[in-house]
């Protein structure tokens, strides 16, 4: 079941799939954005985590993405078309880190121990 639902989502088999990566590529490069850079460190707590494990170039580059990206689409304009063909928008900086994360934390929940961190509701 899972080798179907895999190669119905991998772009390379499913025509589905691969217009939806085009018109996603798209997107991001009229923004300037990756698709690691939608995560949200608000929303889950290891994505945070892994942020705060990255060096503090890669996390400098992708709030400076974030801000071009805003500051585009609050002016209603899209970048240049030279600078959207230099785009490489699933260039992952935030997998491999993010991956680590959630395995520590499977580690950590299989040994009994506690959680690093909680969300807290006020």
């Amino acid at each position: 079941m899972t080798s179907f639902l895999q190669s119905f989502l991998d772009p390379k088999k499913n025509w589905l799939a691969a217009m939806h990566m085009k018109s996603l590529t798209k997107r991001l490069r009229n923004y300037g954005l990756r698709y690691d850079d939608l995560y949200d460190p608000y929303y889950d707590l290891d994505i945070k985590e892994a942020l705060n494990r990255l060096p503090r170039e890669i996390v400098d580059a992708r709030t400076q993405r974030l801000k071009r990206a805003i500051d585009l689409s609050m002016k209603h304009e899209y970048l240049p078309e030279n600078l959207q063909q230099m785009q490489t928008p699933f260039r992952s900086y935030l997998q491999e880190m993010l991956a680590l994360v959630k395995k520590e934390n499977a580690e950590r929940e299989a040994l009994g121990a506690l959680p690093l961190y909680q969300r807290t509701l006020p």
